[in-house]
C-alpha cells in the first residue's frame, strides 16, 4: 500500500489591518497620555505584509534600510506624528511621507506604551537581561508607570554591576556612583528618564539606569545618595521593537527584523 504523505498549508500573510489591531490592542496605547500619535501612522496599499522591519527611530536611513529589506511595514519605538507635528507636510515631513509612499510602506508607531509593558517593553527587557526578579511598575508619568523596578537574586558589587550592565546593555556607561557599593534593587526608565532619579530614591531603590544623563540627573542623584547609571538613548530603547519583532513572527508568521543603527547617542 502506498503511503500518503501530508502537505502542511501554508497560511497567507495577514493584511495591514489585522496586524495593527493586535499591535494596538497588545500596547492598550488608549491608557497612556502621550506625545507621540501612537498606531499607524502612516497606512500602505491593500496587500498583503509579507515582511515587517523594527527600529527605534523612524529615520530615513531607518527608512532607506527597512526598503532594501523589501519591507511592507515599519514598526518604530519613535514615529514621525507627534502632537500636531504633521501639521504641515514641507521640509523633512514631506520627505519621510514621500518615502514611505514611493516604497508603499507603513509605519506604526509606539512610545511610552512600549516602554511601560512589562513583558514586551523597553524597560522589561532591560530587566530581563540584568536578572531582575519581582519586577514591578515604577516611575509615574502623565498617571501612569512607564518604568519597571526589581530586585537581584543577590547583592552585587558595583563594578560587578557595571560590567554586566556594559555587556547586557551597552558598553558606553556613564556611571554616577553616589549610591552603595553594592546593589540589590533597582529602577529603570530607558531613553530620556532622568527626571525619575527622585522616585527611584522615594520607592527604596539603591540604584537608577536610564538613557541620556542630564545635569537634573546627576544633582538629584548626588543629593539623594543613589547609583544613577546612563547607557545611552538608542541603547536602552532597542529593546521594545525587538521583542515585537518576535511576537510579530510569532503570532503572524512572517519575517519582522530588527534595523540596528547603532546610534552612540
Amino acid at each position: 500500500m502506498a503511503r500518503t504523505t501530508k502537505t502542511k498549508t501554508k497560511t497567507a500573510p495577514p493584511d495591514l489591518a489585522t496586524i495593527v489591531a493586535a499591535l494596538d490592542t497588545v500596547m492598550e496605547s488608549e491608557r497612556f497620555q502621550d506625545a507621540s500619535n501612537n498606531g499607524l501612522q502612516v497606512s500602505c496599499s491593500n496587500k498583503p505584509i509579507s515582511r515587517v522591519c523594527c527600529g527605534v527611530d523612524a529615520s530615513l536611513a531607518c527608512f532607506e534600510a527597512a526598503a532594501a529589506q523589501g519591507a511592507d511595514l515599519l514598526v518604530c519605538h519613535h514615529g514621525i506624528s507627534w502632537g500636531s507635528s504633521l501639521k504641515h507636510i514641507t521640509g523633512l515631513n514631506y520627505r519621510h511621507i514621500e518615502f514611505l509612499i514611493a516604497h508603499d510602506m507603513a509605519l506604526w508607531a509606539c512610545h511610552l506604551p512600549l516602554d511601560a509593558h512589562m513583558e514586551l517593553g523597553n524597560n522589561a527587557g532591560i530587566a530581563q537581561v540584568l536578572g531582575l526578579r519581582r519586577c514591578r511598575p515604577f516611575a509615574i508619568y502623565n498617571g501612569t508607570p512607564i518604568g519597571v523596578a526589581g530586585t537581584l537574586a543577590r547583592p552585587l558589587a558595583r563594578e560587578a554591576f557595571e560590567q554586566r550592565l556594559a555587556k547586557a546593555v551597552s558598553p558606553r556607561v556613564e556611571a554616577m556612583r553616589f549610591g552603595p557599593p553594592r546593589i540589590r534593587n533597582v529602577g529603570i526608565v530607558a531613553g530620556g528618564g532622568a527626571s525619575s532619579v527622585s522616585q527611584a530614591f522615594e520607592a527604596g531603590l539603591d540604584t537608577f539606569i536610564s538613557g541620556e544623563a542630564t545635569l537634573q540627573g546627576y544633582n538629584l542623584a548626588q543629593q539623594l545618595g543613589i547609583n544613577a547609571y546612563f547607557c545611552g538613548h538608542y541603547a536602552t530603547e532597542r529593546f521594545g521593537v525587538q521583542a515585537l519583532g518576535r511576537w510579530i513572527e510569532q503570532r503572524f508568521g512572517i519575517p519582522a527584523t530588527f534595523i540596528d543603527l547603532q546610534v552612540p547617542y
